[in-house]
């Protein structure tokens, strides 16, 4: 499933590389840009009633030309919309970044940031989604807890083993993620993504240490088991 995303900043030169880098984080694409509230309202209008369906996330800028971020979103509330919010904006206030949770903001960006940390946060959220949507109601403490985790804590190159980057990470995910059941080896994952099987193999791993993918023995043509990574919803 396509993730369909608002982009609401009022300066163009930062829309557009806001936009670039949704487009290029797997699973995620630009559905509408605006510039204001107005326009905002406007997208959102718009693709309720087109053929290509709603939105599904807003990154909303909180200073825009005729009205803050939060005032838009609090109307939205209102009226009935749901769409989740990354709140992207170099305001530091706390009571601000409160009033923004308590208006459903599942993430706040600072400005300036790069592509790996909108991506790594655009990619849990994605997680976060299909958690949520393929699975009815949770059984215990610790899985509520296991799947707030994954939208809250990003990861960061400091938190990864050595020669291991974030960024290549978030790629392995979205593959095995696309994998779904049918899961990936070693092999496939490093054929889809142009690296060496030892390579894939240590993300692979890394993935099953963080308990975000389960390892099963797979037997192949000729008998001998193979690592068999499955992306654990």
């Amino acid at each position: 499933m396509t993730l369909r995303v608002l982009v609401v900043e009022d300066d163009p030169v930062a829309a557009d590389a806001h936009a670039l880098y949704v487009n290029r984080v797997p699973g995620f694409e630009v559905a509408a840009v605006a510039h204001s509230r107005a326009e905002a309202l406007r997208a959102l209008e718009e693709a309720a009633a087109g053929k290509a369906g709603g939105i599904d996330l807003i990154l909303l800028d909180l200073y825009l030309p005729d009205g803050n971020g939060l005032e838009l979103l609090r109307s939205l509330r209102a009226a009935g919309h749901t769409e989740d919010v990354f709140a992207v904006t170099s305001a530091r206030d706390l009571t601000m970044i409160r009033e923004g949770v308590s208006l459903g903001v599942v993430q706040h960006v600072l400005k300036p940031f790069t592509f790996r940390t909108l991506s790594d946060r655009l990619l849990r959220y994605a997680d976060f989604r299909a958690t949520a949507e393929t699975q009815a109601e949770a059984v215990s403490q610790d899985e509520v807890d296991r799947t707030l985790s994954v939208l809250r804590a990003a990861p960061t190159a400091s938190t990864l083993p050595k020669g291991l980057s974030a960024p290549t990470l978030a790629r392995i995910t979205a593959q095995l993620r696309d994998a779904a059941a049918a899961g990936l080896t070693a092999s496939e994952a490093a054929a889809a993504l142009g690296v060496n099987r030892i390579t894939a193999r240590r993300y692979l791993e890394h993935l099953v240490s963080a308990g975000r993918a389960d390892r099963h023995q797979r037997y192949g043509q000729v008998g001998r088991p193979e690592h068999h990574y499955v992306w654990r919803s």
